[in-house]
């Protein structure tokens, strides 16, 4: 029988980033009465869905990246050869689940996704892009709502701010006393979800000496600095090979 899964042979060779965005993410804060414009239960149920990806998945990423309802996976080792469907496919499905059991299990939510080629150096060039993307959806997101609570219809509100340079809307706020810098740090700069090797003191039972060991463990870092800030190389670089 002739063979007819035309893309199921396209390949992908590390390092890529697989980007999993949340599909009709609107109605779902509707449908769960979240907080706006930032929702920590939201954000705490993302994170576990990044940490789930890391750790559990059997995709073995090296990180996960995480804003809004956006998630970025980088790999230098692909499983599945490096199949883009089953990348895409597998990455969506099992972000989905997590993320449904992590808000209760009571509503179902799905994510898109795409595979994007990376470089180590573009992998930390990417970062920085996706966290100044993070910047601008945080700054967007309290104007807007700052907007429709003085009674301006959501899409007005929107058609009001597209265009407007990140200065001009940091100013609005600062009009109406509130300093946007002074929002928690994962709002502002996203959380990112990787792999950390940490030192563990032990004792050897035969030598009767205290040895220090090291274990990978999965860590959630959600007060980030500035990746293109001296600081922010720096901590990319050690995580980003």
């Amino acid at each position: 029988m002739e063979n007819r899964e035309i893309f199921s042979t396209i390949t992908a060779l590390p390092p890529v980033f697989v980007r999993l965005d949340g599909r009709a993410f609107h109605r779902l804060s509707d449908v769960l009465g979240l907080e706006r414009p930032f929702d920590e239960f939201f954000h705490k149920a993302m994170v576990t869905a990044c940490t789930s990806l890391v750790a559990g998945s059997g995709l073995n990423p090296d990180l996960a990246y995480t804003f809004s309802d956006e998630i970025s996976l980088y790999f230098t080792k692909l499983p599945f050869s490096g199949r883009v469907e089953k990348l895409d496919s597998v990455s969506a499905s099992y972000a989905a689940s997590s993320f449904t059991l992590a808000l209760g299990g009571t509503t179902l939510v799905a994510f898109d996704a795409r595979v994007i080629p990376a470089t180590p150096g573009y992998a930390k060039e990417y970062l920085a892009n996706r966290q100044a993307e993070a910047w601008r959806n945080h700054i967007n997101a309290y104007c807007q709502q700052a907007l429709i609570e003085e009674g301006m219809d959501p899409k007005k509100a929107q058609e009001r701010l597209t265009g407007l340079p990140a200065k001009a809307l940091h100013e609005m706020m600062h009009e109406r006393g509130f300093n946007l810098a002074t929002t928690p740090a994962w709002q502002r700069r996203g959380t990112l979800v990787y792999k950390k090797l940490t030192e563990k003191e032990g004792f050897n039972p035969i030598t009767k000496e205290t040895v220090i060991t090291e274990r990978s463990a999965v860590v959630a870092e959600s007060d980030l600095p500035l990746f293109t800030s001296p600081d922010g190389l720096a901590f990319l670089a050690a995580i980003v090979k």
